[in-house]
């Protein structure tokens, strides 16, 4: 049965082919101008981090510092998980859900992990559920969702990292922070919020590719094509 929706114009393969180079024009200098952002981050200051963390592990107490597993960068995934939920974000889910092998970064001097809210007990038996073999870490009790702006209590004002600040929506938000460690100090050197986080995973870019793209209400796309709330 044939559904009613829109679909792609269809063309000859020379009308296809010209439309087609014409795009790969713009293409091309998304991908240099990517360079150029990639390059302004890494020439980015650092902040000293001068408060003690505390992170509760499978292995006991640890600090920052130890969630860097002895690497010098630290790339940490703010998960949504509030203590008093009984299942993890399924945006934040299906984020872990699409990472690949991540073993590049670890040989690039790098670890990963997730951090939570939710007590430790509540992580662990997600992880379990969902098979996953990411670091995961409580972060309760700390100030360390709060302090990278990913806890967002309503009696806390906005700051120029919540992506929430025009929204009476508090509570638990997604993120990614970056740390590195000189010796014993460790810096923050980076944070990405919101649309800023999800390039980072490959089903995006994927479906960037496709006639459909992510289907998803923010994307510009031609009458009748099918889309989603961006984050329902």
């Amino acid at each position: 049965m044939k559904t009613e929706i829109a679909e792609p114009k269809i063309v000859p393969q020379v009308e296809w082919l010209a439309q087609r180079m014409t795009l790969l024009t713009e293409e091309k200098e998304l991908t240099r101008h990517y360079d150029r952002v990639n390059a302004q981050r890494r020439r980015l200051p650092m902040v000293r981090v001068e408060k003690e963390y505390s992170f509760d592990s499978p292995d006991g107490k640890k600090n920052l510092a130890r969630l860097f597993d002895g690497r010098r960068q630290l790339i940490v995934y703010h998960f949504m998980f509030d203590p008093e939920w009984d299942e993890g974000c399924p945006g934040c889910t299906g984020f872990v859900n699409s990472l690949g092998n991540l073993s590049l970064l670890n040989q690039s001097d790098t670890s990963f992990a997730l951090v939570s809210r939710a007590p430790l007990a509540k992580l662990e038996a997600y992880k379990a559920r969902k098979g996953w073999d990411e670091p995961w870490f409580s972060s309760l009790g700390s100030d360390f969702n709060y302090d990278y702006h990913v806890t967002l209590d309503k009696n806390v004002a906005p700051t120029e990292y919540n992506y929430q600040e025009e929204s009476d929506d508090r509570g638990e938000a997604h993120g990614l922070s970056v740390f590195f460690r000189n010796n014993n100090d460790l810096f923050h050197t980076y944070s990405a919020y919101a649309r800023g986080v999800e390039s980072v995973t490959d089903s995006f870019r994927l479906l960037d590719l496709t006639p459909y793209g992510r289907q998803s209400d923010f994307e510009e796309s031609p009458m009748g094509w099918p889309q989603n709330p961006t984050y329902g």
